[in-house]
């Protein structure tokens, strides 16, 4: 590989992945002001941008260093957008206590180990086979970019404004990563409900958000 004046990759197959981490980073950044509806549509933002990232790497023939550098660089925006993002939401709108705090580590940790373990298989998957993947091994962490918005409509629907709801949450998702259950990846139909669900949750939020600057 030749040396580079700056290292990295900027090709339009990476594109969706670093707007992804800069939604969540901005989510992030209204979690600890507070503004907890544009949070989560930072989240559900990120979320997008990963649903669409591996189709669009797939529009171009890459080297081996590309493809490493694709799935290293994905889990790493995943960390943020879908580890850090959602246990500093939880973590603030839970009222910052220390069982909060508590759950949002072990919540980051188990992502981290999740994705790191996904990279270890990928990579050796990608040795044998040029095939897609079939299976998850453990829950995704973008399952919370779903299930995260989903409880935060449901909360403000019925005005359920304790803490619980987030923290059960986090535990169920978080022994959910490093479990070893098997998941099959969800085939064209299964992908259309998860993004009608996704987008009714945008659309909703937004509404609400916009609701709040009236």
């Amino acid at each position: 590989m030749d040396k580079k004046r700056i290292i990295g990759f900027y090709n339009y197959t990476v594109v969706l992945t670093y707007m992804g981490m800069l939604f969540a980073f901005t989510g992030i950044l209204d979690a600890i002001r507070e503004n907890y509806i544009g949070s989560i549509l930072c989240l559900m933002c990120s979320g997008i941008c990963d649903m669409f990232d591996g189709s669009v790497a797939c529009t171009k023939e890459r080297n081996s260093y590309e493809k490493h550098f694709g799935i290293e660089i994905d889990s790493l925006s995943d960390l943020v957008s879908f580890g850090v993002l959602p246990a500093i939401f939880v973590y603030m709108i839970s009222g910052q206590t220390v069982v909060a705090g508590f759950i949002g580590a072990a919540y980051v940790l188990c992502a981290l180990i999740r994705l790191a373990y996904y990279n270890v298989q990928e990579l050796e998957r990608q040795k044998t086979t040029d095939g897609a993947r079939e299976y998850f091994l453990g829950v995704p962490v973008t399952t919370i970019a779903l299930l995260l918005p989903l409880l935060y409509l449901i909360k403000e629907r019925f005005q359920l404004m304790d803490a619980f709801g987030y923290l059960a949450l986090m535990v169920i998702v978080t022994i959910g990563f490093v479990s070893g259950v098997e998941i099959r990846k969800p085939k064209m139909i299964g992908k259309l409900v998860m993004i009608a669900i996704g987008l009714a949750e945008f659309f909703k939020i937004f509404l609400m958000a916009g609701a709040d600057l009236l």
